[in-house]
């Protein structure tokens, strides 16, 4: 048995998946699924092998999954940020319509503060346990690292954040185009001195891919930039954001709008004007009344990517391609009233 099936049929929650058969039989995935379907041509004695590799492993087929490739309805594992804040509640809510049009069923978890993944890992298990077809994870906090276990397991798609390992797919804001959109909006506006406040990868990888676009494009722009590392809370590098303006700075940049109200909130109690004394700007767009604030931000594409992420998914569970599917959705900038020239 190889290292990879011991570790399938050993590990809590998960069981032995079309992969594990595949890799004992020494065949793709995609031959050992036509095989245990009774589909394709190939020799009789590797159909025989892949058989005989998925009755010693205890292989079980995954019966919901077949039923969507029958055409019926399936359900399917969503592990979803804490619904709320805004922008995960309403990708949680066009998820489920796009779901119940192409007749899935979500089954959700929601995860609040976790900063080193440990209960969103637990949540998978408990998902996997209720023999989910498919999972689609709906947050930042969880790694790379973290998911690649389970992805022999079912498919496993991101949603919201990109990913590059080839085993996960994902339906994707793309966050780095955000951060050059608001950073040319800031370097258009004549600031030649920024301030940025750079998400921890961990705390938040959407944040932090969109802090290095923003430090990126500012640099080439030929404006300095001063980089402020923050965790998982809003408040975080406020205060060494403020200093950096009193030493100078005329903006403050922000990867999230509830980071940017923090820094407005700090700006106002210090005497300064936004965007009188300070310009500042976020991202997200989704914020109940971000309108009537004014705020400068990009409008991230979620609708777009809720319909993807349920289309995709579909696909996955009927299709026997092992190849990544990555679908990536620029947003709007809305320049607000909070970004002025200098």
């Amino acid at each position: 048995m190889s290292s990879s099936s011991s570790s399938s049929s050993d590990a809590p929650g998960l069981r032995v998946t079309v992969s594990d058969v595949a890799a004992a039989a020494g065949v793709s995935r995609a031959t050992a699924t036509r095989a245990l379907k009774g589909a394709g041509r190939f020799a009789p004695e590797t159909q025989e092998r892949i058989l005989a590799e998925a009755e010693r492993l205890g292989y079980v087929p995954n019966t919901m999954a077949a039923e969507l490739a029958a055409g019926r309805t399936g359900t399917v594992g969503l592990m979803l940020r804490d619904a709320s804040n805004p922008a995960y509640g309403l990708l949680f809510s066009r998820l489920q319509d796009e779901a119940h049009q192409r007749g899935l069923d979500l089954l959700t978890v929601t995860i609040g503060a976790d900063e080193q993944g440990a209960k969103q890992v637990g949540a998978l298990h408990r998902l996997l346990g209720m023999r989910v077809a498919g999972l689609i994870v709906a947050t930042g906090g969880i790694t790379t690292a973290q998911l690649e276990p389970f992805a022999d397991q079912v498919p496993i798609l991101r949603a919201g954040r990109a990913e590059t390992s080839g085993r996960i797919h994902s339906a994707h804001y793309d966050d780095a185009e955000h951060g050059r959109m608001l950073a040319s909006h800031v370097a258009f506006l004549g600031h030649r001195r920024v301030v940025v406040l750079a998400g921890d990868e961990e705390a938040s990888f959407p944040e932090h891919l969109r802090a290095l676009a923003m430090r990126e494009t500012l640099s080439d722009a030929g404006v300095d930039v001063d980089l402020v590392s923050t965790g998982a809370r809003p408040d975080e590098g406020v205060a060494e954001a403020l200093s950096r303006v009193r030493a100078g700075a005329t903006a403050v940049m922000c990867a999230s709008d509830y980071r940017q109200l923090a820094v407005m909130r700090a700006l106002r109690s210090a005497g300064l004007s936004v965007p009188g004394d300070v310009t500042v700007t976020g991202c997200d767009g989704i914020l109940p009344g971000a309108d009537l604030l004014g705020l400068t931000t990009v409008r991230i594409p979620v609708e777009q990517v809720a319909a993807a992420a349920v289309e995709t998914m579909q696909g996955l569970l009927t299709s026997e391609s092992d190849a990544p599917v990555r679908r990536g959705f620029a947003g709007e900038l809305v320049p607000g009233t909070t970004a002025g020239a200098v």
